[in-house]
């Protein structure tokens, strides 16, 4: 397993943009976490406008002048909107694509139609897992949430026996498998490989979603043994079936960016030629952009067309998909302002600096790192973005598998516990009709499980690769 090294930024070290020592730096890191956890947990202040404050306090406190700071906030704020910000965009449209053309429906349908009883459970998380893919986890609760409690209701089933799956299926997706924004950020941070990063993702992922989903659900179900919240039960969307799209058509729109990036990932294990013109060809169909990107147009025939949408109601649609992620785009780009802030001012280094004499694994330290800003600030996108912003110069010697299980490392840390803090938190709440206690022992719980289960199969995974 790659350890901390303090040569490893010999060779590139960047200048700091102050002269701060390592305890004045370690202040001013705590200093700024701490201004924004007040200020988005006691001053309710959103996200973006926190993590620009926080900015600028953590240059402050570390003595930067603030022009320098400034700049250091704008540069990485544009690099990671530049880097990310169109591949959030392309996944939201062919999420809200998905959503009003009823191929959701089809499949949550159809998956249903062949589980029952035992099996159930499983086929929650199945449908959460792959509608879950180019869905943003607050865009997937909202669409399959009110699934989740008509099958609940209609099946008898226990409330936290149908839900803890589909929301383990839902969080491990956001939290481990690219094109989700959180693991995109942190491989576009470290310099980690796509398509290496989403077949070990993919990996780790099952393991823990069983683990985290219908094998914790039934204990999930003797602690919180609550009845179906009628008041959140709304119509469903769709009901005519001749409208929908195909099952078959739906699922491989759905699958086709995942499978343009993993072949990519395997032409670049079996071909290593830059110059073959089939690794090339490839490189260009299996980029996120590309593989994004054409699965929106296929979905535009393959979803819109069967459900009837004109050319004027797919533009409306599109429309439409694109107008929520202003505030995620914001926060993403606010996030790594704060994380080349935290580059420019030397705290990398100085982790490295401090840390150069410890047995902690890179990759446990990783862990740790977006474990204790996922506890502070309530966002896994937050934690995932600043954490790999601190552990960014770690990667610097790590070999190409290595770099990618130090972003699995990253996600697996920012879905620790999530607590009053987080957004998710109060919306599983209010879905579910739970308290805030059955909240904590279902909800969080499946988050610990899921973040401690991925991190441990991260540092198996790191021993053999």
């Amino acid at each position: 397993m790659t350890r901390l090294s303090v040569e490893v930024l010999a060779a590139d070290a960047v200048q700091p943009i102050t002269s701060a020592g390592h305890a004045q730096l370690g202040i001013a890191v705590l200093a700024a976490f701490a201004v924004i956890i007040l200020l988005i947990t006691q001053f309710k202040l959103h996200a973006f406008l926190a993590l620009t404050i926080g900015s600028l306090a953590l240059g402050a406190f570390a003595g930067a002048p603030l022009d320098k700071a400034i700049t250091s906030f704008t540069t990485g704020l544009g690099s990671t909107v530049a880097g990310v910000g169109v591949l959030i965009a392309l996944g939201a449209i062919l999420g809200k694509l998905l959503a009003d053309s009823g191929g959701a429906d089809q499949i949550v349908d159809t998956i249903l139609a062949k589980a029952g009883g035992r099996a159930m459970p499983w086929a929650m998380v199945l449908i959460a897992s792959v509608i879950g893919l180019p869905l943003f986890f607050e865009v997937g609760i909202v669409l399959l949430i009110p699934v989740v409690l008509m099958v609940a209701k209609r099946g008898n089933y226990s409330l936290m026996r149908i839900g803890i799956p589909a929301l383990a299926g839902l969080s491990v997706m956001h939290g481990l498998v690219p094109p989700h924004p959180g693991p995109l950020v942190a491989i576009d941070a470290v310099g980690a490989n796509l398509g290496v990063t989403l077949a070990f993702g993919v990996l780790i992922a099952i393991p823990t979603v069983i683990i985290a989903g219908p094998l914790f659900s039934k204990v999930a179900a003797r602690w919180a043994d609550v009845p179906v919240p009628d008041r959140m039960l709304p119509p469903r969307a769709s009901e005519d079936l001749k409208k929908r799209p195909g099952f078959f058509p739906t699922l491989a729109t759905v699958l086709l960016p995942v499978v343009l990036m993993l072949s990519k990932a395997l032409v670049d294990l079996i071909i290593d030629d830059a110059a073959d013109t089939t690794q090339r060809v490839f490189d260009v169909i299996g980029s996120p952009l590309i593989a994004l990107l054409a699965a929106v147009i296929v979905a535009m025939f393959t979803l819109g067309r069967p459900a009837g949408f004109s050319r004027a109601r797919l533009s409306q649609t599109v429309e439409k998909g694109l107008m929520p992620i202003a505030g995620i785009l914001l926060i993403v780009g606010a996030g790594g302002g704060f994380k080349q802030t935290l580059i420019d001012s030397g705290v990398g280094q100085m982790i490295l600096d401090v840390s150069k004499d410890w047995s902690i694994p890179a990759l446990l330290l990783a862990w740790l790192i977006a474990v204790a800003i996922r506890l502070a600030t309530g966002s896994a996108t937050v934690a995932t973005v600043s954490a790999a912003g601190l552990v960014a110069p770690l990667a610097a010697d790590m070999s190409t598998t290595h770099a990618a299980l130090l972003v699995l490392a990253i996600g697996a840390g920012s879905l620790f516990f999530s607590h009053v803090n987080d957004a998710g938190f109060w919306l599983v709440k209010e879905y579910f009709g739970l308290s805030v206690g059955q909240t904590l022992k279902t909800w969080s719980i499946m988050e610990t499980i899921i973040s401690v289960v991925a991190g441990a199969l991260v540092l198996l995974l790191s021993l053999v690769v």
